[in-house]
């Protein structure tokens, strides 16, 4: 990272960016990446936030953006080193987001083979006819969608949508 960047930061926001390192990142958990995230991300948006509002209000004196945004650029710093750091900490938490998906799809399909072989005893496979497992869809076990009488009724603005989309005059309207 640039120094340059790193010495727009004080003390407590120098050492909220050196937490997004990614010798520190690997020994984290998910929980506590997700956290740092939320902290990185707050700091971004705040940053972000003051470097804004400070430009919009220095575009009015200057009556012009470039000119107000060069008179910026410290807080335009930290939201960049802010940026820098949120983009780490969100690629670290994706991987660990896959690791843990990938292991708990393991264990899922790891459990429903070992119940799948006990209803059937011997470990056999499945008759061929339960359609479940062939099609793997709700429509293959009788599901179907509820009848058309019970829908719900047509309230008022329903009724002047349909009518508006038709053409027709709202019966409440004309004399």
């Amino acid at each position: 990272m640039n120094q340059a960047l790193l010495a727009q930061l004080n003390d407590t926001e120098r050492l909220l960016w050196h937490e997004t390192d990614p010798t520190r990142l690997a020994n984290l958990d998910e929980d506590a990446t997700a956290e740092l995230h939320d902290r990185i991300r707050r700091a971004r948006n705040k940053h972000t936030g003051q470097y804004r509002r400070e430009a919009s209000a220095r575009v009015a004196e200057t009556r012009a953006r470039g000119a107000a945004r060069a008179r910026n650029t410290r807080n335009a710093a930290r939201a960049e080193a802010f940026e820098v750091a949120l983009s780490r900490v969100s690629r670290r938490l994706s991987q660990l987001s896959r690791q843990a998906a990938a292991e708990l799809r393991a264990e899922r399909i790891a459990a429903a083979k070992a119940n799948h072989g006990a209803g059937h005893g011997s470990g056999a496979t499945p008759p061929q006819d339960d359609r479940r497992h062939q099609t793997g869809c709700l429509i293959a076990v009788g599901w179907s969608p509820p009848p058309s009488s019970s829908r719900r009724p047509l309230t008022m603005s329903d009724r002047q949508a349909r009518r508006a989309l038709t053409g027709e005059r709202d019966a409440l309207l004309v004399p």
